[in-house]
């Protein structure tokens, strides 16, 4: 049956609108208290309580689905990882736990460099094989969306090839998976000091067989002392937007006042990510204008790093969406209730403000808020069922798995038998 009828949510969470939701809008969800909610074929039709929609169906035509004492929630949209990749980095967490430096370990060879070779040296079978597992991982806690960057290669092979085995998970996976390129991910040791060239030979040797080839949407660089400087990233941005890319930027991670958010807003980057050290400026400058502040909390945990201030960018009318960074070095992790937990109890977000960053604002980071992030009749039937009656037990259950039901596209793409 392609008509399928949600009713008697205990509360049904819609974070109505198809743009990102800034400062104190992200607090304004929308609860409807004992809502239901109408899908034909993969699109929402109608939400409202039960009392009226029932009054607008014959519930013998619908697939009903009793969701008394549950929430009902748009899927989360994960609009930051680096889920292909092969190999692991399990020793460099041990360095970590013993005092060692993220950029201490990237300066002696570990780090993103050191994923390059086992990259390099995947099949294109094993990179969708891998993914595929984690996709399912991602689907299991209520992850409808995800964005996923290319950056492990920086090559010309291994890019394209990363970008396709993501473009075969999209095809052939319930969640849709939003295609990011980022061959400016670090500087390999034989382009050091040559960091204008390797630029260079990623924007007139790879990306245009990728553009050509659909293969990417958005082009990324990470922006960083010791990796590319504002000016170089600036120069990245303006040629990769001038050849049709849609533009986010790593920023701010590890150096204060580098600059990273100021050149993303100016360069009309839809998003900047990670933004630990973000400056007032950088922070005004997002308020200002629509790059989605978004925030990577697992990250920040894993390398016991001061949480980006995501209250304050709030406050100063900023779009923040919150997303995993899954990555194999520094935050191999997916876990959507723990970055809940983190942004409630850490980084002084609302509830309603993280429902928000997981959702709407998450679309927008990755230019879907007009058909994914909410509940709105005519976008795309994309829900999580949760198995308590409130949003309040989200933080509550704390690291707790509470996704109950996800569908996608209208269609059941997982259940959790309790």
């Amino acid at each position: 049956m392609s008509k399928t009828y949600i009713r008697h949510a205990s509360e049904l969470v819609t974070c109505r609108g198809k743009k990102a939701k800034h400062g104190k809008e992200m607090s304004e969800i929308g609860i409807i208290k004992d809502g239901a909610v109408l899908i034909e074929k993969d699109k929402i039709l109608q939400v409202g309580r039960t009392a009226e929609l029932d009054q607008a169906v014959n519930l013998q035509d619908w697939e009903v689905i009793e969701a008394e004492g549950k929430t009902v929630l748009p899927g989360f949209v994960d609009s930051h990882t680096h889920f292909i990749f092969g190999g692991y980095r399990a020793d460099e967490f041990t360095w970590r736990l013993q005092g060692d430096s993220y950029m201490s370990i990237m300066e002696r060879g570990g780090g993103i460099n050191a994923t390059v070779t086992p990259t390099r040296n995947a099949s294109l079978e094993e990179l969708v094989a891998s993914g595929r597992e984690r996709l399912n991982r991602m689907l299991e806690f209520g992850v409808t969306t995800v964005e996923g960057k290319s950056g492990y290669g920086m090559d010309h092979d291994t890019e394209i090839r990363m970008l396709e085995a993501m473009k075969q998970l999209d095809e052939t996976h319930p969640v849709d998976v939003v295609r990011t390129y980022l061959g400016p991910h670090s500087v390999l040791p034989e382009w050091k000091g040559k960091e204008r060239a390797f630029l260079d030979y990623q924007l007139n040797e790879v990306m245009p067989e990728i553009r050509a080839r659909g293969l990417a949407e958005f082009a990324d660089i990470f922006t960083e002392k010791g990796v590319f400087d504002v000016n170089d990233s600036a120069y990245y941005l303006e040629r990769a937007k001038n050849m049709g890319f849609k533009l986010k930027v790593h920023a701010d991670e590890i150096t204060p006042n580098f600059g990273g958010a100021e050149m993303a807003a100016r360069a009309g980057a839809f998003s900047a990510d990670h933004l630990l050290k973000a400056s007032d400026e950088g922070i005004r400058l997002m308020a200002e204008g629509n790059t989605i502040s978004t925030v990577l909390p697992l990250t920040a945990f894993c390398l016991k790093e001061p949480y980006a201030p995501a209250r304050k960018m709030i406050d100063s009318g900023c779009a923040v969406a919150l997303a995993s960074d899954l990555n194999p070095g520094s935050c191999f992790s997916n876990n959507i209730p723990l970055i809940v937990a983190l942004g409630c109890i850490y980084m002084d977000m609302s509830i309603e403000e993280v429902i928000t960053a997981l959702t709407i604002n998450g679309a927008a980071a990755v230019d879907r808020a007009d058909r994914i992030g909410s509940l709105d009749p005519g976008k795309q039937a994309d829900l999580v069922l949760l198995k308590f009656p409130s949003i309040r037990y989200m933080p509550y259950h704390t690291t707790i798995n509470l996704v109950d039901t996800v569908i996608k596209k209208g269609k059941i793409a997982y259940k959790k038998v309790w």
